[in-house]
C-alpha cells in the first residue's frame, strides 16, 4: 500500500543558492514582523502547513526552509563546506533576503538551532519561541536528564520513533493525521545526509546571552522533552515565560495545532 500523500502546499517554495546549499524555503510575502520557522529532525516545511496559513492570515510574514540534507534542500559542496550548521544557513539566508530583525520558532531539533542562533545573533530578533525541545545541551545535568528519560528498548528505535514523537492522545484521535505523519517522517531526511551540528555547543552560559523575550511551550504529554525538562534548561534564559498544553506529545504544532497558533500569537503579538 502506498503511503498517504499530503495536501499541496499552502505556498509556492523556491531555491536560495547559498554557501554550502542550495536551500529551499518557503516565504509568505507579506508586510508584516517577519517570523522564521526552524522543523523538527522527523519534519520540513511541510510541518508547518499549517502555522504557515494561520500566521499569515493575522499578518505575519512567515519563512520556513529544509534544512540541509532535508526535503528539497540539496547540499552543495562545491560552493561551501559541509555539513554546515543550521544556525549558519539561516544567517545566510536572513542575508540573502535582506531581513533585518525578525521573530524566530525552533521545535524539537529546531529548537537546538534556534537557541544556537539567538545566541549567536541576539541582537537580530525580536521573540523567540523554543517548543518541545530538550535543548541537546552538553552540560553534564541535562545528559543524566536526557539519559533517565529514555524508555528502554524504544528510545532510538527507527521503527517505533513515530510513537514517542507523537502523542497518544493524538493517536487515538486522528489516525490519518498520524498515518501523514509517518510518512512525512519517512521521506524528511535525505538518504546519508550527515546531521548537521550546532555552530556551538549548548550550554547554560551560552543560553543566558538570549536577551529576547521567549516563549517556552510544552506538551504535557511529551516523551522526548517533557515539562520537567524543558524547564530544567529554561530557567537559565534570561527573558523567560513557560505555557503547557496538556495532552499534547511532542510534535505539538501538528497534533494540536489551534492551540498552538494561538499561543504563538498571542505572545507574539502582544
Amino acid at each position: 500500500m502506498s503511503e498517504p500523500l499530503l495536501a499541496p502546499p499552502p505556498f509556492a517554495g523556491r531555491y536560495a543558492d547559498l554557501p554550502g546549499v542550495r536551500l529551499w524555503y518557503v516565504d509568505t510575502g507579506g508586510s508584516g514582523p517577519v517570523l522564521v520557522l526552524l522543523h523538527a529532525n522527523t519534519g520540513t516545511v511541510r510541518a508547518w502547513d499549517r502555522q504557515l496559513v494561520a500566521f499569515h492570515q493575522a499578518g505575519l510574514r512567515v519563512i520556513a526552509f529544509d534544512r540541509r540534507g532535508w526535503g528539497q534542500s540539496l547540499a552543495d559542496p562545491a560552493s561551501g563546506p559541509q555539513p554546515g550548521s543550521i544556525a549558519e544557513d539561516l544567517e545566510a539566508l536572513v542575508q540573502h533576503l535582506g531581513l533585518e530583525r525578525f521573530s524566530l520558532l525552533g521545535i524539537a531539533g529546531g529548537g537546538f538551532a534556534a537557541l544556537d542562533y539567538a545566541a549567536w545573533q541576539t541582537q537580530r530578533l525580536e521573540r523567540l519561541v523554543i517548543a518541545g525541545s530538550n535543548g541537546q545541551f552538553s552540560e553534564p545535568q541535562m545528559q543524566d536528564f536526557y539519559a533517565r528519560i529514555a524508555v528502554p528498548g524504544l528510545t532510538g528505535r527507527i521503527e517505533v520513533r513515530p510513537f514517542l514523537e507523537v502523542g497518544v492522545a493524538y493517536r487515538a484521535e486522528n489516525p490519518e493525521g498520524l498515518a501523514l505523519f509517518i510518512a512525512m517522517e519517512h521521506a524528511a531526511r535525505q538518504p546519508d545526509a550527515p546531521a548537521q551540528p550546532l555552530r556551538t555547543p549548548n550550554t547554560f552560559a551560552k543560553v543566558a546571552t538570549i536577551t529576547p523575550q521567549t516563549l517556552v511551550l510544552m506538551g504535557g504529554a511529551d516523551l522526548l522533552a517533557p515539562p520537567a525538562l524543558m524547564r530544567t534548561w529554561a530557567s537559565h534564559l534570561p527573558n523567560t515565560r513557560f505555557t503547557e498544553i496538556g495532552d499534547a506529545g511532542h510534535s505539538i504544532n501538528w497534533e494540536r495545532p489551534e492551540a498552538f497558533n494561538r499561543l504563538v500569537l498571542e505572545f507574539l503579538q502582544e
